[in-house]
């Protein structure tokens, strides 16, 4: 039997890469020259790249609205279903949105351009660089379906980049408890912000608990760690490792990509 997974990515051991847009009117780095035709410009360049190098899927993100809002301006999630809907004609792989990190505009983003699945954080209250960060994953389900978008997958980011959790439960226990509650597609676990290395550690625990949920390593997996971050987790979201020079802020690097699948190919077949 398959898994839905299976199903949408079309393999075992997907890897969901990550299409960094540019930063959106209202933010700090808009670029007023160049405009949102900058953004797409940018977007498809290294949208064409990942599919290039071979990803399963991509998901768009806005990676530079620094510093992030937990509840986003209307003018971001307007802008981002522009860009992405200009940039729908080059996409050859199944696709996901996250608006960071606001849970609600990720659905209304996924609704409005046809996305399967998007990646947010739904549960938990933390102490974060945003500021105290509280969720509701009641809502935001409810939200989910009173706008048609029960068919979008959710991938749930269970330990948050530059948050730290208000309570004291161990991740084990968190996992268990979101599994249970919340009945996420997939959990995602993070390191502490983008491009550093997923906890093995971590990973391991959360998988232990919840071994029929699927697990991404959500951060920081590269070639030199992909092997044994897929050997625990399901899948992987890959950005800053197709960067060129690895820098987070860089293009991507097509050549990059296609080193990095390899590696990934040669895990699928000897079964890891």
């Amino acid at each position: 039997m398959t898994t839905w997974m299976e199903d949408l990515f079309g393999t075992g051991k997907p890897i969901i890469a990550m299409c960094h847009l540019k930063a959106f009117p209202g933010d700090p780095d808009f670029d007023l020259a160049g405009g949102l035709k900058a953004v797409v410009e940018q977007g498809r360049r290294d949208l064409i790249a990942l599919q290039d190098g071979g990803v399963d899927a991509v998901m768009f993100s806005n990676e530079f609205s620094l510093p992030y809002l937990t509840r986003v301006e209307t003018v971001t999630v307007a802008s981002m279903a522009r860009v992405v809907t200009e940039l729908l004609p080059d996409v050859r792989v199944p696709f996901g949105v996250n608006v960071l990190w606001d849970a609600r505009a990720s659905l209304d983003l996924a609704v409005a351009t046809g996305a399967a699945f998007v990646r947010e954080v739904f549960t938990g209250a933390y102490a974060s660089d945003f500021g105290l960060w509280d969720t509701n994953a009641g809502s935001v389900v409810r939200h989910q379906h009173s706008i048609g978008a029960q068919g979008v997958r959710l991938l749930f980011n269970i330990v948050p980049e530059s948050a730290a959790y208000l309570g004291s439960r161990s991740v084990a226990e968190i996992a268990r408890s979101t599994v249970f509650n919340a009945r996420p597609d997939a959990l995602c676990v993070s390191g502490l912000t983008a491009g550093v290395e997923t906890s093995l550690s971590t990973l391991t625990q959360v998988k232990q608990a919840v071994p029929e949920t699927p697990i991404f390593a959500n951060t920081g997996v590269r070639p030199a760690n992909v092997r044994e971050q897929l050997a625990v987790a399901d899948g992987a979201v890959v950005g800053t490792a197709f960067k060129r020079d690895g820098i987070f802020t860089n293009p991507v690097d097509a050549r990059l990509v296609a080193e990095f699948m390899a590696i990934v190919r040669s895990v699928r077949k000897a079964g890891g």
